[in-house]
């Protein structure tokens, strides 16, 4: 994912996976439990940002996760991991209306990091699936290629959509706005690969940052809301370091056994790591604990 100059600065075989940064932690209200593990994989650079965060918002016990996945550099997904839920809570709609507060802080924080870029001459952005938790809902808000999966009643379903630039809607409102999508190949450690591509450089269609193609790629996300009660057993939160390599249906198989979040994360960036992931590799996993199923949570200490 990302620009051309990213994947082909990035392309040693540097492996790093014997030593992942995870942990995990419970929830104050024991009702979630969740765990994360995160390597730079076969890149050089590490350019994935995570944030696990429990906080308490007038009253109510809030969860609030994200995986952040920058490219042209570090400097947008640090900036959203250290700003976006902050504006976020602090938002007046918050509680009463979720769903705007999201649209509003995902913007506005956009808009401020465009602003703290104004003497940066080399672009920079980043993807975010975050997924919220207040009360009984879900929220989960994504822009990029970073996605979210859930468990219900067994199955696997995506609750967030990759915005990748030839999908028709997105390839449409990037020609309305005066850009273009074209499909660009790149030579990497003697063998060609290649991807549809805004203005033949990035591909993804959504994302924070990326001044000098801000009029093609917003930072408006699509936000998803579920329910959360006795079917909903977990949530699993990946870059596409992980999406590019194991599908849906294999992360939820794999996680489903593994009460333990942290170990189910671990679990999940082996995999991709095995499989041959040329990414960084950053995983999330959220335990519902009121679900179906019966969790043997001993092992999860609070971070």
């Amino acid at each position: 994912m990302g620009y051309f100059n990213s994947a082909l600065a990035n392309s040693s075989g540097v492996n790093t996976f014997d030593s992942p940064v995870c942990g995990g932690g419970l929830s104050h209200n024991g009702k979630f439990s969740y765990g994360y593990a995160s390597s730079v994989g076969k890149r050089s650079a590490m350019e994935d940002f995570y944030e696990t965060r429990i906080d308490g918002v007038d009253g109510e016990i809030v969860g609030l996760f994200g995986v952040f996945d920058g490219h042209g550099g570090v400097r947008a997904a640090e900036y959203v991991k250290q700003h976006l839920f902050s504006n976020l809570i602090s938002h007046p709609k918050f509680i009463s209306d979720t769903k705007s507060a999201i649209a509003d802080a995902y913007n506005h924080t956009d808009s401020e990091f465009l602003r703290s870029e104004s003497n940066q001459s080399r672009d920079a952005g980043s993807t975010a699936s975050t997924a919220i938790l207040v009360g009984d809902r879900l929220l989960v808000a994504n822009v990029g290629d970073s996605r979210a999966v859930i468990c219900r009643g067994g199955n696997a379903i995506a609750v967030s959509r990759d915005h990748k630039p030839d999908q028709t809607d997105e390839r449409q409102r990037i020609e309305d706005a005066g850009g273009f999508v074209m499909w660009a190949v790149y030579v990497l450690e003697r063998c060609s690969a290649g991807t549809w591509r805004v203005g033949g450089v990035l591909a993804v269609s959504r994302a924070f940052g990326d001044r000098l193609l801000k009029q093609y790629v917003v930072a408006d996300p699509e936000i998803q809301e579920e329910v959360v009660d006795g079917s909903l057993e977990f949530l699993i939160l990946a870059s596409d370091g992980l999406w590019d390599v194991v599908s849906n249906e294999e992360a939820v198989a794999m996680v489903k056994p593994i009460y333990d979040p942290e170990q189910a994360a671990k679990s999940l960036l082996q995999e991709a790591s095995q499989r041959g992931s040329a990414d960084n590799i950053t995983c999330v996993v959220v335990r519902f604990l009121g679900s179906s199923s019966k969790e043997n949570t001993n092992n999860v200490q609070e971070q």
